[in-house]
C-alpha cells in the first residue's frame, strides 16, 4: 500500500471511528488495515491511534496527522479534477509558432472561430520561419511549410497547398510570356529562394508534367530568404517565382502578378504541424492540432 492509499485509509479510520468499518468501507481485509497503520506509525515514529477492545481514540499527533491528510488529499482530488475537466474542456496556455505569412493570411483571420470554440485556452503565438527548439524554448507546436527535416519531432501533415508560377506584368513585357517549359530557356530569369535556416539557395523551379516532377534551372541576379522579399522581388520584375496560391491571390486579382504555365503547375507544398513526442497529448494541444488540420484542408 503506497503512502497516498495509507493516508486515505487513516482518514477513513478516524472518520468512521473503527478499523473494521474502514476495512469494510474500502473493501480491505482487516489484517491489511492493521498492518498498514502499524507501518505508518513506525515510519512517523509516533502513535496516532490508541486501540482497545472497546474503543478507538485518536492521539494529539494523530489529530495533527489527520488534518494534514485531509488537506493533502483534498488538494490532490482538486488537481485530479482539474485534469479530468481539462480532458473534457481543454484549457491552459498554449505556445504556437507559425510562418509569418501563413499566420497573417490564413491562421489569424480564423482564430476567432477557435477562441469561441475553446474559450479556456490562452494562445501565445510567435511568427517565424526559423528552426524552433520546442523543448528549449517551451513551444508546444509549430506549423511549417515544405519538406520535413529529420528533427526527432512528431510531424502530422495538415495540408498540401496548391502553388502557382508567376511573374510581373512588367517582366513579361520585357521577356515575353513562356508558353512551354522549353520557352523558359529563352532568356528568362528566376528569383532564387534560400532557406532561412540553412541559407542554401534552391535555384530550380519545379513543375509537374504528366504527373512527373521536372526541374528547370534558370539564371538569377538575386537570392532572398524572406517570403515578403521573395514576393516583392517578383512584383518588381526581377524574375519568375513560385508561391502557394493563397500567397499571390491578391496580386493576381489586381494584376500585379500574372500566372504562367498553369497547365504545368509546381508540385503542391506540404504543410505539417510538429510537436515533441509524448505518450499522450494534452487536450489543449490535441485540439489546436485538429483545428489546424481542419483549417488547412479548407485551403486545398
Amino acid at each position: 500500500m503506497d503512502r497516498l492509499d495509507t493516508m486515505r485509509l487513516y482518514a477513513r479510520i478516524v472518520e468512521l471511528g473503527s478499523f473494521t468499518a474502514a476495512a469494510n468501507d474500502l473493501g480491505l481485509p482487516r489484517a491489511t488495515v492493521t498492518n498498514a497503520i502499524k507501518q505508518l506509525e513506525a515510519r512517523l515514529g509516533t502513535q496516532l491511534l490508541q486501540r482497545t477492545t472497546r474503543c478507538l481514540r485518536i492521539t494529539r499527533d494523530g489529530q495533527t496527522w489527520y488534518a494534514h491528510c485531509v488537506r493533502l488529499l483534498a488538494d490532490l482530488d482538486e488537481v485530479e479534477a482539474d485534469f479530468r475537466e481539462a480532458a473534457v474542456k481543454p484549457q491552459g496556455r498554449l505556445r504556437v509558432d507559425l510562418p509569418a505569412t501563413l499566420a497573417r493570411q490564413l491562421v489569424i483571420p480564423a482564430l476567432p472561430e477557435f477562441c469561441a470554440r475553446f474559450p479556456q485556452i490562452e494562445l501565445d503565438i510567435g511568427t517565424s520561419d526559423r528552426f524552433v527548439d520546442l523543448l528549449r524554448e517551451g513551444v508546444d507546436c509549430v506549423l511549417r511549410v515544405g519538406e520535413l527535416p529529420d528533427s526527432g519531432l512528431v510531424g502530422r501533415r495538415v495540408a498540401a497547398l496548391a502553388q502557382v508560377t508567376v511573374a510581373s506584368a512588367a517582366y513579361l513585357r520585357r521577356h515575353g510570356k513562356p508558353a512551354t517549359l522549353a520557352d523558359l530557356q529563352q532568356g528568362h530569369l528566376a528569383v532564387n529562394w534560400a532557406s532561412p535556416t540553412t541559407r542554401r539557395a534552391e535555384p530550380s523551379l519545379e513543375f509537374v508534367v504528366n504527373r512527373r516532377r521536372r526541374e528547370v534551372s534558370l539564371p538569377s541576379r538575386i537570392t532572398v530568404s524572406g517570403v515578403d522579399a521573395y514576393l516583392a522581388c517578383c512584383e518588381a520584375g526581377l524574375g519568375i517565382a513560385q508561391f502557394p496560391r493563397y500567397r499571390t491571390a491578391e496580386a493576381l486579382a489586381n494584376g500585379a502578378l500574372r500566372e504562367i504555365l498553369p497547365e504545368s503547375p509546381p508540385p503542391a507544398l506540404p504543410v505539417h504541424v510538429l510537436y515533441a513526442p509524448q505518450r499522450q497529448l494534452p487536450a489543449r494541444l490535441r485540439v489546436i492540432v485538429d483545428w489546424l488540420v481542419e483549417l488547412m484542408k479548407r485551403q486545398q
